[in-house]
């Protein structure tokens, strides 16, 4: 008799193809990767980068990323060029007339600011995260914590092991407090 290997649950399943996701992130911030997920099915993915057809974050496509010592921890955003892993996923969707109300995202990183504004706007009901990210100046915990209590079916740590985790996140591989900008910015 062939011994079965166990089969992962939804969260589990769904959390390992973000992560395959993220595989192919080039920001040289954290990577990210993101699954859009519809009546248990995947209708959209994103990675976070530079837009199509720029030169790529390793390629000296963001400044931002290019020169991390030009900006202190949680600055720079207005001139960071990445598009997020959240926000690929949300504007594929858009661009193949994939309506997203009522669907969840699981995303190897917990959703910065501007992410969750833009998921609850497109009507998304929950979210699905693997490493935490909070707001760099802890004052702005309220906001954050009042936009995260918008989704209908809320937004859940999902716990997988993430061998990739030291390349994936920057804050392990510059030292850097948690919290210091949001994954690929």
């Amino acid at each position: 008799m062939t011994k079965t290997r166990p089969r992962p649950d939804m969260d589990h399943y769904m959390m390992g193809i973000a992560l395959a996701v993220r595989a192919r992130a080039n920001c040289l911030g954290s990577r990210v990767g993101a699954v859009i997920v519809m009546d248990r099915r995947i209708v959209s993915t994103g990675y976070n980068g530079t837009p199509a057809g720029m030169p790529n974050c390793d390629e000296g496509g963001c400044d931002r990323c290019g020169n991390r010592a030009r900006y202190p921890a949680g600055t720079g955003y207005d001139v960071c060029i990445c598009v997020h892993a959240e926000q690929n996923a949300l504007l594929a969707a858009a661009r193949f007339g994939i309506a997203v109300a009522g669907a969840s995202i699981y995303t190897t990183s917990r959703p910065c600011f501007g992410c969750l504004k833009e998921l609850l706007q497109a009507g998304m009901s929950g979210v699905h995260f693997l490493h935490e990210w909070t707001p760099h100046d802890s004052a702005l915990k309220p906001e954050y914590d009042r936009l995260l209590a918008g989704f209908k079916t809320g937004v859940q740590r999902v716990e997988v092991d993430d061998p990739d985790r030291e390349w994936a996140i920057s804050t392990l591989r510059t030292g850097e407090v948690q919290g210091h900008a949001s994954p690929g910015l």
